[in-house]
């Protein structure tokens, strides 16, 4: 029998992480799991502008954590999470590393993810972090992509 006490959900709050959301709450209902929900900030992204302000990334990253809980609770709201223990968790650093370290540090027993379904050159320049975790994280991950995103094979 698959033993599963905890989902970790990463999620950037977009399009392509809501889609990834319900299999994550129906695996944690499902298995009586605790839902750990994933944000990493990536400072690497973010844009050169931003460090001509008199704001620095500690004040930036302080002001992201004040909203994140209802950020969360915004994002979890179209699903019924009665019953389950949500675990919000805001992480600073690259997103593969963190969701992979968070996961393995606090024996995570399944990764949940959407995908952007970045192809060719955004795909080379930016890679892909479902991919990297997928690689290289001690569970397994389940990818989610958006039902819009079509597949076109290369010509």
């Amino acid at each position: 029998m698959i033993k599963m006490d905890k989902v970790l959900l990463a999620t950037d709050f977009s399009e392509n992480s809501k889609v990834a959301a319900p299999y994550a709450i129906d695996m944690a209902k499902r298995y009586g799991a605790e839902l750990h929900l994933i944000y990493v900030f990536d400072d690497n992204a973010i844009d050169p502008m931003f460090y001509s302000s008199n704001v620095t990334v500690g004040a930036f990253l302080s002001k992201i954590k004040e909203g994140f809980d209802e950020q969360v609770e915004d994002f979890l709201s179209d699903h019924d999470t009665e019953g389950i223990k949500v675990v919000p968790i805001i992480a600073d650093g690259t997103p593969f590393v963190e969701i992979i370290k968070y996961a393995k540090d606090n024996g995570i027993d399944l990764i949940t993810m959407g995908t952007h379904g970045r192809t060719g050159l955004s795909h080379m320049l930016m890679g892909s972090t479902a991919e990297k975790v997928i690689r290289k994280a001690h569970c397994p991950v389940l990818t989610v992509k958006h039902p819009e995103f079509e597949f076109v094979p290369p010509a």
